[in-house]
């Protein structure tokens, strides 16, 4: 009887050992930086950003957020007035992969599996060759509950916003509200 409580004790030590080990080895995603050398860290608190916009593609729902700095550029006009936002501005693009609602009385599509964080933000002195932004992707792998940086060049970065380069590099209008 004695060796069945020294089994258990040494399986109860074994298990809080684990459990232990993994929340010391959490993974702070803030240490985080892209091949371009965009830090996640820069974007801390961008859960409680407010929203820009929203947008669908088939393949996921987005939520584009903006820090203070961003939201009341957007307030003031920019980019309608033809300014560029200020250095210090940071948006961020959310993204999961949707499923169909199965409580609402109606079709409609919600968020499922948290896959990206595509961020920007703007720094003219750090990325004066891309309008003065930079740009990073960062994916979320839900079987780990860990982000990656991608090593792509920040997904589709300044390549892709090029083509809205007339408002200084953005997609996403301030939605009325």
């Amino acid at each position: 009887m004695k060796s069945n409580n020294k089994s258990k004790i040494a399986l109860a030590t074994a298990v809080l050992a684990v459990l232990g080990g993994a929340a010391v080895y959490a993974q702070d995603k803030y240490a985080l930086k892209s091949p371009d050398g965009v830090a996640f860290s820069d974007f801390r608190g961008y859960e409680d950003w407010a929203v820009v916009s929203s947008a669908r593609t088939d393949e996921v729902l987005k939520v584009i957020v903006a820090n203070p700095a961003m939201i009341e550029a957007y307030k003031a006009g920019i980019p309608g007035n033809g300014k560029p936002f200020p250095d210090g501005a940071m948006i961020a693009k959310l993204q999961w992969k949707p499923k169909k609602s199965t409580e609402a009385p109606f079709a409609v599509d919600v968020p499922d599996v948290f896959s990206q964080a595509f961020v920007m933000e703007k720094d003219s002195a750090r990325f004066p060759k891309s309008g003065g932004w930079g740009y990073a992707l960062f994916n979320f792998e839900a079987a780990s509950d860990t982000f990656a940086a991608d090593p792509s060049p920040s997904d589709c970065g300044h390549a892709c916003h090029v083509a809205v380069k007339a408002k200084d590099y953005i997609f996403h209008p301030y939605q009325k509200r």
